[in-house]
């Protein structure tokens, strides 16, 4: 007799996910699921987007890493609420996980929530949590292959933000050949090249997350 867990396990989380959706409904909420590897600036961007929305959208976050509040502690200083998950071992959030941060978050305050995934290249990308859309980060420290090594992550994902741009000089790394395999995964992901160290790029960033966020609210108002 043949038991497909990851069948099971998948299924149940989708029924999470699914209520969790119904919830970010109801307070009219946008809400992204930020994917990466580690180090590519996923807290950084965070920071940056926190400052640059001040005044324009109401942001919230729930953060996720195996250990410590680090990344929280930093967002929480923009005055924005940001609820740590620590998942021990485990290598991704979920939607179960999600669920819990749901009742500490003022959802019906708040315009857009990021959920900031811990940081993997293979294990996020098969859990939905509730999001509209999935958002990855590549840097250009990491090697312009990627999509096509983890195609899955590219795959699923609506954006891809190229983080670094201030650093390809330094590297090996061709923005074109980037742009190219990441079109051959996915070809209708959007593309914005930013640094969230000098701030290049991060107006075309606010402007996609503005404008998906009124997208969502004029779709919600006509249905």
């Amino acid at each position: 007799m043949k038991i497909n867990v990851m069948q099971d396990v998948l299924q149940a989380n989708d029924k999470i996910a699914e209520d969790n959706r119904r919830i970010f409904q109801k307070n009219n909420n946008l809400v992204l699921n930020l994917m990466s590897s580690p180090g590519s600036g996923k807290t950084c961007l965070l920071e940056r987007t926190a400052a640059l929305l001040q005044g324009k959208l109401r942001l919230g976050v729930i953060v996720g890493d195996c250990e410590t509040t680090r990344d929280a502690d930093r967002i929480s200083k923009y005055n924005i609420p940001a609820i740590q998950l620590t998942t021990g071992t485990a290598c991704h959030l979920d939607a179960n996980m999600v669920s819990y941060a749901l009742p500490h978050l003022k959802l019906e305050e708040l315009d857009i929530v990021v959920v900031e995934n811990v940081g993997n290249l293979v294990c996020p990308a098969g859990f939905i949590v509730g999001e509209d859309y999935k958002i990855m980060i590549l840097s250009v420290t990491e090697g312009d292959e990627k999509p096509l090594k983890y195609p899955m992550m590219f795959n699923q994902s609506k954006l891809l933000l190229i983080n670094k741009i201030d650093l390809v000089q330094y590297t090996n790394f061709s923005l074109e050949e980037a742009r190219a395999n990441a079109h051959k995964v996915n070809p209708e992901m959007d593309i914005i090249e930013i640094s969230c160290t000098t701030g290049a790029g991060l107006d075309q960033w606010i402007k996609w997350l503005t404008d998906h966020y009124w997208q969502k609210l004029k779709g919600a108002a006509h249905a």
